[in-house]
This record gives structure tokens, sequence and C-alpha cells, in this order.
């Protein structure tokens, strides 16, 4: 990995100038002491808002409900966070971003600061004239976490900062009559409905924003107040003008002019899903005054506090650059959904009420199960219980346990039921908080749910028939992950009937393994094997797999390696294929999913059902193997560039994987807290735990060349194995390895050295 140079860094730094180094509590105090260390200076923002990372760039605070930020014209895929590093032309400013996600929505109350005639139309990519567009450069553009601000070419200087529910905005005008254009109408791909518009008062607007999208419902409550007097709020139905001060329609904008033509303006923007009035308190209770540098300043401090829970020790600048943007982007989903109060709006349209607890929403569960979540576990327990209250109310609000939750609706993205495992491995690793019989029952019913895609299948022949339902056997192999974690969660309880039911479904990926040819491999409603079937091939949406193929899923088994290393006929002949993985060669198709990239054979890094799969070896026994594939991965596929994320983000999983194997480990079963080893990227790493505790992670003679394990000690004592438990991390202490530059492969190849899964 090259070095990060020292002007760059000397660069970086000095964008964070605004802000000094501080450590006041955010909204969640974290448990460790004031950092040290400005964080936040080695957090690029930009990083994977190239290519097809899809971050979000703006200013927000660590789980915020509001991420205010830039907004392009909605182009297509790249464009799902509304902002593209590509992009030259601005619309104005929204309050509610997606993060790497791979569908788009969103971008709700857009504001856009601009000079001379009134005006309303967006203008268009190639022509902006007698627009309120503005074409923009990054060079004008600052970007730091919790601060925005860009110099647009139509001569305003725009800042943002945040608070959890509030943002605040700073224009700077030339000389000459200053507006602000409110746009209701327009989205980040989603169509608005109904929307309302009214000047309250001199310095008040309220209104609200309904729309239909990705999520099928989704209603934003707003209240703009300004420190500076409005001399009129002009309305335009579209653009076409409809008199002054209130409107209601489908696509209403307003244009505000304010008094004496002053050259600052500052503003702040609630939202609430509930009403205007939610959204008024929780602009009292966070922000009563006007001092823009103030909320900036105490945004810095809560992502500090956030960040501080994990310092490292290296000499590499560019490395600890990329690893504290991961966090970064690890913390800016889920996000908080209630209001001050503790209301919010639920997928059924009535409102709930948080009494004890914080609602959160945008679970981006497919992805985040994986890793993000057993993550939280470690870094940010004190999470876990509203996340994990935060699913069931939604179980009550729908009658199944969420799939992707997205802002007061169900999207029902992507293939499973990932909110199980999460639930399962909370309640496994013993974390407190939440009902677990209340738990348990919301996981048992909707694995039984009859009106989730195939189950009724599972429950009757053990598999779904991929020619009644496509991406059956993704489905399927998804399903048995969840079945698996509540199998144990089942056993732990003591609830043995259902333990032996799940636990046999956790089996059914075995119905999909075809020996003949060692591929998991798609089954007909007749019980025959689909004929012909290329592992290769891939059919995006309305094939076999969910942006994947049958390479993939063949190793798709997190849930149960040794089950599938004996399918396979043991160690030497699961060792060969997986190794054959990394280097296949094939012919996916022009159906492809565009999710699959960051191929090395067809592993594919850029998607998350690849995510586990380089940490299989260790449990045939060679473990050397998991150190040389995570640290090419963390080589090539996460670097300091816009394009630094190989794949969607997918609101902080990819983020997340490079997180945990830089500490060196990496949770394999999503439901059972085994970290197995890969190659620690650092010479030090401490963990802030609960209670004051820490976990220190000490890599000796560690280095780019140096990437084996030789041996380890766990607090001075030889540990051989090559994984560690949840709990023995969670107690505090101090595991050390030393590094090498060829394998030792005798570490952890002993049988009772190797990861189990039950």
């Amino acid at each position: 990995m090259n070095t990060f140079t020292k002007l760059s860094m000397a660069v970086l730094i000095g964008c964070q100038a605004l802000w000094a180094v501080s450590c006041a509590s955010g909204e969640k105090k974290a448990e460790t002491s004031s950092p040290v260390v400005d964080y936040t200076a080695y957090v690029d923002p930009y990083i994977g808002s190239g290519e097809h990372g899809h971050v979000f760039v703006g200013a927000s605070v660590p789980f915020g409900m509001i991420q205010a930020g830039p907004q392009n014209i909605h182009k297509g895929w790249d464009w799902c966070s509304g902002y593209h590093y590509s992009d030259s032309v601005i619309i104005g400013f929204s309050h509610t971003h997606l993060s790497g996600t791979g569908c788009a929505d969103l971008g709700d109350v857009l504001v856009m600061p601009f000079m001379g005639e009134v005006r309303t139309k967006r203008g268009e990519q190639d022509n902006i004239e007698g627009a309120c567009s503005s074409y923009y450069s990054h060079a004008n553009e600052k970007v730091a976490p919790g601060y925005y601000s860009l110099l647009m070419d139509n001569g305003v200087k725009a800042e943002l900062s945040a608070t959890e529910r509030v943002a605040i905005h700073r224009y700077t005008y030339p000389e000459g009559e200053s507006h602000l254009l409110v746009n209701l109408k327009e989205g980040n791909g989603d169509r608005a409905y109904d929307t309302y518009l009214k000047k309250v008062d001199d310095n008040t607007v309220e209104g609200y924003r309904f729309s239909k999208g990705w999520s099928p419902q989704h209603k934003v409550f707003f209240v703009m107040k300004f420190e500076q007097p409005i001399q009129s709020l002009q309305i335009f139905n579209d653009d076409t003008p409809a008199g002054n001060d209130e409107l209601t329609g489908e696509s209403v904008k307003g244009v505000l002019t304010f008094k004496d033509a002053p050259k600052e303006v500052k503003c702040k923007i609630a939202i609430s899903s509930v009403s205007c009035a939610n959204a008024q308190a929780n602009m009292n209770a966070e922000l009563a005054g006007w001092d823009f540098d103030q909320v900036c300043q105490q945004a810095k401090e809560k992502w500090n506090d956030q960040l501080a829970c994990v310092d490292i020790n290296t000499n590499d600048e560019r490395a600890k650059k990329i690893f504290y943007t991961s966090m970064f982007h690890a913390f800016i989903a889920p996000t908080l959904y209630c209001d001050v109060n503790g209301e919010f709006r639920g997928h059924d349209d009535k409102v709930y009420k948080a009494d004890s607890w914080k609602n959160y929403s945008t679970f981006s569960l497919w992805d985040t199960y994986r890793t993000l979540n057993p993550l939280f576990t470690i870094i940010k327990p004190q999470y876990v219980p509203d996340f994990v209250n935060s699913m069931l109310s939604i179980y009550d609000q729908q009658g199944k346990l969420p799939i992707w939750p997205l802002v007061g609706g169900e999207t029902e993205c992507m293939p499973g039921y990932s909110a199980i495992p999460i639930i399962a491995d909370a309640y496994l690793k013993g974390i407190k908080g939440f009902d677990a019989e209340r738990a348990f029952k919301a996981m048992t019913s909707s694995a039984t749910y009859d009106k989730q895609k195939g189950v009724p299948f599972v429950m009757e022949k053990g598999y779904i028939p991929c020619d009644k339902v496509h991406e059956a056997t993704s489905i399927a192999m998804e399903y048995a992950v969840g079945d698996w974690g509540i199998a144990m969660m089942a056993k732990q309880m003591g609830k043995e009937a259902d333990y032996q039911e799940f636990f046999k479904r956790g089996h059914y990926y075995e119905q999909y393994f075809d020996k003949s040819i060692n591929f998991i491999r798609p089954k007909m409603d007749d019980g025959s094997w689909r004929t012909p079937y290329d592992p290769f091939r891939s059919v995006h949406g309305v094939g076999d797999f969910c942006e994947g193929n049958g390479w993939h899923y063949t190793f798709f088994v997190p849930q149960n390696p040794e089950g599938l290393i004996a399918l396979m006929g043991g160690d030497d002949a699961f060792n060969a294929k997986l190794d054959s993985l990394f280097v296949a060669n094939g012919d996916m198709g022009e159906g492809a999913s565009a999710d699959i990239s960051g191929l090395i054979g067809m592993y594919a890094h850029g998607n998350e059902p690849s995510h586990h799969v380089a940490y299989l070896y260790p449990y045939a026994g060679q473990q050397w193997k998991t150190a040389e594939k995570v640290r090419y991965i963390q080589d090539e596929f996460y670097t300091d560039k816009p394009e630094g994320v190989i794949g969607n983000e997918d609101c902080g999983q990819m983020s997340a994987w490079h997180i945990m194997s830089a500490l060196g480990f990496y949770q394999v079963n999503p439901s059972h807290g085994i970290l197995v080893f890969g190659s620690p990227q650092f010479n030090e790493a401490t963990i802030q735990l609960p209670e004051g505790k820490t976990f220190e992670i000490v890599a000796h003679n560690n280095s780019h060349d140096n990437i084996y394990i030789q041996s380890a000690t766990l607090n001075g004592q030889p540990y051989t194995k090559s994984y560690i438990t949840y709990e023995d991390v969670m107690k505090g202490g101090n595991l050390t390895f030393e590094m090498g530059s060829t394998p030792n492969k005798e570490f952890g190849a002993a049988p009772a050295d190797r990861p189990k899964s039950l």
C-alpha cells in the first residue's frame, strides 16, 4: 500500500481547521474518555462518491435523521445518494439521503439559494440557462464530518451542518436581491403525490412532502426558520405562478425573497414523519439558537465520540485515512426515525411512540447482517437494543419482520428474512434491552409467513422450485441462514421442538448441492436439477440467483461451513474447490447484475454474498490462505480515491468488512460469535468496550509483506486457535500476533483449533 504523502495529509487536516479538537457528548455518549486525536481529520467523505460507491456526501451526525447535502440531477443508478463525484451541476440542498444503496429515493425538502429574477425551473444537465441550477467545481467545495460548503458558480456560498433532527444553513450572497427556492416536487428518483407550503410568519415557513418511490410511502413534515425576515413567499404549482403564502398540490414550489437583500442568510430546517408541530418541537429541543460554527463544532465532537471507539497505531497514514473513513461510513445508517417526543409514523401510516427506546429505520438488512450488525455488537453494543426494538416494532406494524425498511415503508428488497440472524446474534451474545420471547415469536412467525416469497414451498417441500419463483435458490439459501439462527436461539431458550424444526431447515442448503458436480444447483418443482446449468451464468432479477451465480452461492453456507466441507468430500476437496473460485474464469452473460464487481476469479468482493468466503479456509485447516486473500482485497479494493469503494457501500456493509478485517478477524456465521482470524492490518488497535474495558490487538513485525500469522497469545498465554470468541473479546484483554512473510501452515490447522458452527 502506497504511503499517503505528508502534503496531502496536511491539506486534509487543513480542511478540518474549522473545528477544534473536542470530545463533548453526542446523542449517545460513547463510553470512552475524550479523544486525544482528532479522528475526523482522517475522514475523507469523497471516498466512495465516485464509480459505484453511492455514498452520501454532506453534513450529518452519527445515525442522524437529517442528512443535509447537495443534490445533483438524478441521472440513474450512480446517483442513488443524490450526488456523484463526476457531476458538475447542482439543483439544491436536500435533507434526506441514502448512503451506498443500489436503489434511489429520498432527497426531501430541496432548497436552492440564487440571485436575480424569480424563477423555479430546475434546468437540465447540459442547459441550465435561466434556471435555478448552477454549475460547480470541487475546487470550491469542502466536506468533512458534520460540515459541507460549496461556492456555486451562481455566486452564492452555501454552508451546511446538522444536529440529529435539524439542519442549519448559512448562505453568503453577492450584492443584490437574494432568493431561496423551496422545491417540493423534486426528490431523488421518487414521485411526490402531495405537497404543502405555507408562510407562517415573517421568519417561518412550514410544509410537507408525501412521496412514493422505492419506499412505497414516505411522509416528511418540515419547519423552516430564518434569522433574517422574509419579504415574500411567491407560490408556484410546478413552474406556474399560483399566488402567495400558501398552496397544497402535487408539485408545490415557493420562492422566498428576504427583506433588505441581506448578504448573509441563516436557515434552520427541522423534519418529522408525524407533523409540522413535531418538526417545530424537534427544532426547539435541538437547535434554539443561530450559532452556525457552534453547531459545526458540536457535530464534529459527536463524530469524534463515535470514531474514538477504535484507536489504531500505524505509520501508514493512507491506511489510517481509509480506516476512519470506513468508520464514518459505518455510522451514517441506520438512521434515527423518531421525534424528540418519541413519535414516528409506522409502515401502516399510523403514529407510534417509542417511550423507553429510540426508533431507527434505513436498515439495509440483506447487506448489513453479514458484518455491520456483528460489528456493532462489538464497538457499539449500546445501540443494538434500539435497533432490535425498531425491527420488532415494524413486525407489529406489518405482520412480519422487516426486509429492507426505509423511513415508514417496506421496500421488500432483496431475498431472505435478514432481520432474523441479527436478532438471534444479539440474543446469543447476551445483549439485553429487548423482550426475547416477543423477538422469538416475531422470528418464527416471519419464517412461516405464507405471504413471504417462497416460504410455503420451504415448509411443504424443503426447497423453493426454480421454475416457480425467480431467484429461488438464493432466497432459499438466505432463509437457511436465518433458520439456523432461530434454531440456536431456540436451543438456548429451551424450546426443543422449535430447535429441531429450524435446525433441520438450517440444513436445507443441502437440498441444492449436486455432488456430481460439486456445485449448488437450482432444483425444479418435480425434484430434478435445472438442465442445462452453467454455474457462471447470471441473469439479473429473473434468474435463479440474486446478484450472483452458481459459483458465488456454492460457498454461501456461512451458518455451517463444516457441513459444506463434508458435502464436498472433506478438507482437501473443499480447499481445492475454494482455490478454484479465486481463479475461475467464465462468461456470466449479458444479463449479469452490475452489482457483481471486485472480481478475483469468481469471487466478487463488490457484492455481499461473497463477503464471508475468504474466511472459510480456517474451517478446513488453512488459515494462511485467508491471510493472503484478505490482504489482497484490502490493498486492491479499498483505496483513498473517490472510486475507493469497489461496489455499493450499502449503508456501511462494505466499510464494515474493511473495519473487521483490518482488526484481524471476521464473524462468518452471522448468528454465532466466532471471530475467524485473517491478517491484522495495523501494528496496534485498541477497541473501547463497555464498563471502561479495552481489547487490544497487537501485530508484531507487521508489514506489507509480513501478512501471515506465525503464532498468537491471548492475555499473555499461547493461543493456537484460528479464531477468538465474542465473549473473550468483550471481557477485555490483549491478543498479540507474531507476523511473518511466509505461512506457518500449522497455525490453526489442528481440528481442535478450527472455528466451529455449534
